[in-house]
C-alpha cells in the first residue's frame, strides 16, 4: 500500500511517498510476532531414587515439548535425588509438559511443577552468609528464625556436619545467600544470628 503527500519547497511541489507492506505478502504481522515471543516459565521440584541417566531423562521430557532448561539446583542425599529446576516454554506447551513431568511412573520420580509468579519489585541487597558452630537439635529452625527477625530472606542454603579437628565433636556449618532490605544494616543480621549462642561464628560478605 502506498501513501503519498505533497510538500511545497521553494515554490515547487515535491511528492513524498511511503510504502507499507501488504498484509497478504509481508508474512507474520507485528501483533502475531509479539504473541509468538511470549513465554511461560515453570518451576519444578524433583525427588526420587538416584540413578545414572536421571537428569538426562528429565531433560529429554523438557526438550520434547520445546522447553528450555534455564537453571537448576540439584543434590544427592542418602541415595535420593532432589532438585529444583526453572524451565521456559511456549504457553501452549506448558500444560502438556507439566502433565508429562507428573505422569505416574515417570522414571520413578515425584515431580511438582508450578507456573512462575512475578516477584515483588522491592529493593533488596544480597549477602553471602557462613555460619559455623556446635551442632544441636533445632539449629536450622533457630537460624532461619533469626534471619527472618532481621528482615532477611533465605534465597539459598546449604547445611552439613563435619568433625571438629581435635575433639571430633560434630560441628554445624551453613553456607547461604540472604537478601535484606536496602535500609537494613548488615550488623543487624549478624547480631540476630550471634544471639543464638556464643559458640556460633558468623561471616557476612557482599
Amino acid at each position: 500500500m502506498d501513501f503519498s503527500t505533497f510538500h511545497k519547497a521553494g515554490g515547487k511541489k515535491i511528492k513524498l511517498s511511503v510504502k507499507f507492506p501488504d498484509r497478504k505478502t509481508s508474512g507474520i504481522s507485528p501483533l502475531l510476532c509479539l504473541v509468538c515471543s511470549m513465554k511461560s516459565y515453570l518451576v519444578m521440584t524433583v525427588l526420587g531414587t538416584d540413578r545414572p541417566g536421571l537428569v538426562s531423562s528429565l531433560a529429554d521430557t523438557v526438550a520434547s515439548h520445546g522447553g528450555n532448561w534455564l537453571e537448576s539446583r540439584m543434590a544427592r542425599l542418602a541415595g535420593q535425588f532432589a532438585g529444583i529446576v526453572r524451565i521456559e516454554c511456549a504457553p501452549e506447551a506448558a500444560d502438556a509438559l507439566i502433565k508429562d513431568l507428573q505422569a505416574p511412573g515417570n522414571s520413578g520420580l515425584t515431580v511438582l511443577a508450578v507456573r512462575e509468579e512475578a516477584e515483588e519489585s522491592t529493593v533488596r541487597r544480597t549477602l553471602v552468609v557462613d555460619v559455623v558452630g556446635n551442632d544441636r537439635p533445632g539449629i536450622v529452625r533457630e537460624l532461619s528464625a533469626a534471619v527472618a527477625s532481621a528482615g532477611g530472606n533465605i534465597e539459598e542454603l546449604t547445611t552439613g556436619l563435619e568433625s571438629a579437628p581435635m575433639s571430633g565433636h560434630p560441628m554445624f556449618r551453613a553456607h547461604g545467600i540472604v537478601s535484606i532490605p536496602e535500609n537494613t544494616e548488615t550488623s543487624t543480621l549478624t547480631a540476630a544470628i550471634e544471639g543464638l549462642g556464643g559458640d556460633l561464628t558468623v561471616d557476612l560478605s557482599i
